[in-house]
């Protein structure tokens, strides 16, 4: 077998890898007009009625409403014409996506614990075929989680159906970040996207070339991302 060596400078080259999670009506589908003002081609696969803030743009979906459509749409982005026209894949919500293969796995499982373990297994695959696409870029947003550890002390992370699949899927991706609402001194709204983890709240940044808070901005994001200095 000849081994093909390759250049860790080429690593973005396949496209920047995004997790999103934030509460509801944080601006999670919001951020996708970022990508559009940035002159990215997105194409949203929705599995929630949560479009209306999209409104006033032009930016195509897929309603996501049962496994078979969802499986349609990944074949459709991965080897049509159509599809491959779209630099960027967003998935809205990957929460509202597992409950729809939960749905499925009810129906052909009778034991619950059978369905909960057989949808972890598919979101674990469903995860890494869309990461995975080629030459995209990939937006993935997920609703807010509270949870304990066994010291009591409470964190933040993307929320799943289950108890194990939510704190797994932060490993899927190399850029997670939360999206943070909050009021400074004078009471005003801030939003922002949190980068670093704080021991609080799971992020992370692996390209080393994000600030600990960055602007809700995708479009800039991957820009600076994507961006190699000359030596």
């Amino acid at each position: 077998m000849a081994i093909e060596l390759k250049n860790t400078r080429q690593a973005a080259s396949n496209g920047v890898k995004i997790l999103v999670y934030g509460d509801a009506g944080s601006g999670k589908t919001t951020l996708i007009k970022t990508l559009v003002q940035a002159g990215l081609t997105p194409v949203v696969l929705s599995a929630e009625a949560g479009l209306l803030s999209l409104s006033d743009m032009d930016i195509p979906y897929i309603e996501i409403t049962d496994m078979q459509t969802l499986e349609e749409a990944y074949m459709y982005l991965l080897s049509s014409e159509n599809g491959m026209q779209f630099d960027t894949v967003c998935l809205d919500s990957i929460s509202e996506i597992g409950e729809v293969v939960l749905s499925a796995e009810k129906k052909r499982n009778k034991d619950p614990r059978q369905a909960y373990g057989a949808m972890q297994d598919q979101m674990a695959d469903l995860i890494r075929a869309f990461r995975d696409l080629p030459n995209r870029h990939v937006y993935v947003s997920a609703k807010l989680d509270k949870n304990k550890d066994d010291q009591s002390r409470i964190f933040y992370g993307p929320a799943m159906p289950g108890q194990k699949t939510g704190p797994a899927i932060p490993y899927f991706f190399d850029e997670v970040f939360a999206l943070r609402v909050e009021k400074n001194e004078d009471g005003q709204t801030i939003r922002a996207l949190q980068c670093s983890p704080d021991g609080l709240w799971s992020a992370k940044d692996r390209s080393g070339r994000l600030d600990s808070y960055e602007a809700p901005d995708l479009g800039t994001i991957i820009t600076k991302i994507m961006h190699v200095e000359e030596n």
